[in-house]
C-alpha cells in the first residue's frame, strides 16, 4: 500500500483527547479510503541536574559518582518513556482496528514533536491532534504549548480535537473572504469527506456592507455546485469569535473549518490570534488550513 501524499496522521500523547484524536482519524480515514497511522514522539529534554555546580564542598570521587548516578536515572527514564509510548501505541491500534481501520501503522520517534511533524509532512494528507496535551489537559483555558507552532509550521489540513468523538452531520465554515478560507471551501466541495452533511457557510463582519459578504456568496454557490453537501449561508455582524461560537452552539455544528493564521504575528500580537480565540473557544472540532 503506498502512503505517499496520502496519510491520515494521528499525533498522539497518551493524554485525555488521545481517544477521540484516534476516533476522528480513522472517521476520516474510512470516509476518504486513505490509510492511518498513529505518531508518538519521545521529546528527550536534558535533565538540568547534570548542569548543576558540584564544585562544591564534596570531594572528586563523590561528584563523579553522583555524576554517575543522574546519568543511570536519565537513562532509566528514557527507557520508561519508550515503554509507555509503545504502550500507548499499542492501545491506540487496537482502538482504530475496532473503528474499522483494518491495518493501521505505528510510528514512534524521538525528538520534538514538531520537527518529526515537518520531517513527515509529505506524507500527510491530514493531521489529527489534541487541542492541548498531558501538560495542559486539566486547563481547558489554554491550548498546547506547542500546537500553534505545529499549525503554523505545517501546510495540510489539521484536525483539533477538544471534545469526544461524535459523527459529523453539520459542519461550519468560518468564512472571511481569505485564501485560506477560500481553500476552505475547495475542500468541502471536493472531497468524500463532505458528501452528504450539512455544510453551513457564515460570515461575520462588522457592518453590512462589507466586501467578505460579496465573496461568500461565490464560495456558498460553488458549495452548491459541487453536490452531495446540503448548504446554509449566514451572513452574522458583530464581533466574529463570539457570534461563530454563538452560531456553532445555536445550531449544533459538530465540526468548524476555517483558515488559520492568516494575519502576520505583529497583527496577532497587537490584537490578539483570531485562530487562536477560536481554539480557546470553540467546543467543537476545528479543521484549520493555511
Amino acid at each position: 500500500m503506498s502512503t505517499n501524499n496520502n496519510l491520515v496522521l494521528a499525533g498522539i500523547d497518551g493524554s485525555s483527547l488521545t481517544n477521540a484524536v484516534c476516533d476522528y482519524a480513522a472517521w476520516i480515514a474510512t470516509r476518504v479510503g486513505a490509510p492511518l497511522k498513529l505518531l508518538h514522539t519521545i521529546d528527550h529534554h536534558p535533565e538540568t541536574a547534570i548542569k548543576t555546580d558540584l564544585t562544591g564542598n564534596i570531594g572528586i570521587d563523590s561528584r563523579d559518582h553522583l555524576l554517575e548516578d543522574i546519568i543511570e536515572l536519565d537513562r532509566q527514564r528514557s527507557k520508561l518513556r519508550l515503554q509507555q509510548g509503545k504502550q500507548i501505541l499499542q492501545t491506540a491500534k487496537k482502538r482504530v482496528i475496532q473503528a474499522g481501520i483494518a491495518e493501521p501503522f505505528t510510528n514512534q520517534r524521538h525528538g520534538s514533536l514538531v520537527e518529526s511533524l515537518i520531517e513527515l509532512e509529505n506524507d500527510i494528507r491530514v493531521l489529527v491532534i489534541g487541542v492541548r496535551g498531558k501538560v495542559h489537559e486539566n486547563q481547558p483555558d489554554k491550548i498546547g504549548a506547542k500546537l500553534e507552532s505545529i499549525i503554523r509550521s505545517l501546510h495540510k489540513p489539521i484536525l483539533v480535537i477538544n471534545a469526544e468523538f461524535k459523527v459529523p452531520q453539520q459542519i461550519m465554515i468560518a468564512y472571511d473572504g481569505s485564501k485560506a478560507a477560500d481553500k476552505a471551501v475547495d475542500m468541502v466541495a471536493n472531497s468524500p469527506l463532505y458528501k452528504g452533511l450539512t455544510c453551513h457557510i457564515v460570515c461575520v463582519s462588522h457592518d453590512d456592507n462589507n466586501e467578505q459578504f460579496r465573496d461568500m456568496e461565490i464560495a456558498t454557490d460553488k458549495l452548491k455546485l459541487a453536490g452531495g453537501i446540503e448548504v446554509i449561508a449566514e451572513k452574522l455582524v458583530g464581533k466574529p469569535e463570539q457570534m461563530l461560537c454563538e452560531y456553532q452552539t445555536g445550531h449544533n455544528i459538530d465540526m468548524i473549518v476555517m483558515g488559520a493564521f492568516s494575519h502576520t504575528r505583529v497583527r496577532d500580537w497587537l490584537l490578539g490570534s483570531f485562530t487562536v480565540k477560536m481554539l480557546t473557544n470553540s467546543h467543537k472540532p476545528l479543521f484549520l488550513l493555511r
